[in-house]
């Protein structure tokens, strides 16, 4: 009867090796969790904790290596941000195109104030969008899963693109330029484009405001990138798609010229920056 619980504890370790034999086939997965846990991250319990501490350790490296690249990207942030600063004011005359369009910014602020957040259509967007860039990048999806309260993808394949996408790529604005543009090629929609730009406005302000809201909790995909360099990345996505965007919506200048813009306003932040040192 002495010899019982070394039996026991014999047959519970291989039970524990034999549920972990299917673990391996997981090791390929990436697990894009939402106001989740480490262990969620991990994904293979006390097993594999070492494992996982050497994977940490590696990426506490990438991450640093990250926040050198976001401090010289710096520059470029600001360059970005004068340049578009110079294509609003050439192309702020437009008020066929902007007053629509803040029309549309305009009535989704009333409902994000004033009525309950439609967290569920972010959140699918979100995760939408994680999936969208990781087959972007030759990546399969395993599983997602969408709640009002959050959500999560398993991928095949991550990168910081693929992490940090939903961030500063406004997926229902690029649905409505989608729309818009077939439905103008089917049917030459001409006398409908104040719709599109009241449209496009509320569907922009929608990203900006909902991941406003949604960055004032902690997210993975942030923390897992490092503070710095997401922020640079997400202004990078973001303000370009203004620089460029609104060009092709205003046609008031051309994408070279806003290219331009940019080119020139970093070369002036670069000189400014040697001028101190």
């Amino acid at each position: 009867m002495e010899k019982l619980p070394a039996v026991q504890a014999a047959a519970q370790n291989e039970m524990a090796l034999k549920k972990g034999s299917g673990i391996p086939e997981n090791i390929q997965n990436v697990f894009l969790r939402h106001k989740g846990r480490l262990a969620d991250f991990c994904g293979f319990g006390n097993f594999y904790l070492q494992g996982c501490a050497s994977k940490f350790n590696l990426f506490a490296v990438l991450k640093w290596f990250k926040f050198f690249i976001a401090i010289l990207l710096l520059p470029v942030c600001a360059g970005m941000a004068l340049a578009l600063g110079a294509v609003l004011q050439v192309c702020g005359g437009a008020d066929l195109t902007w007053v629509p369009f803040l029309g549309g910014v305009a009535c989704w602020c009333v409902i994000f104030f004033l009525l309950p957040k439609p967290m569920w259509i972010y959140v699918f967007g979100h995760e939408l969008t994680h999936a969208l860039w990781a087959w972007l990048f030759g990546g399969r999806v395993k599983k997602m899963k969408v709640t009002s309260g959050g959500g999560h993808v398993v991928v095949t394949k991550t990168n910081f693109l693929i992490t940090l996408a939903p961030y500063f790529l406004p997926l229902y604005a690029v649905i409505v330029i989608a729309v818009f543009a077939i439905g103008h090629w089917i049917w030459g929609w001409e006398k409908l484009w104040v719709f599109f730009d009241l449209l496009l406005g509320a569907a922009y302000a929608f990203h900006v405001t909902l991941t406003f809201h949604a960055l004032q909790t902690q997210q993975s995909d942030i923390t897992s990138q490092g503070y710095l360099f997401s922020g640079v990345v997400i202004f990078l996505g973001n303000a370009g798609i203004l620089l460029f965007g609104i060009p092709l919506l205003t046609q008031k200048i051309s994408l070279g010229e806003a290219f331009h813009f940019w080119l020139r306003d970093i070369a002036m932040v670069l000189h400014w920056l040697q001028k101190l040192v």
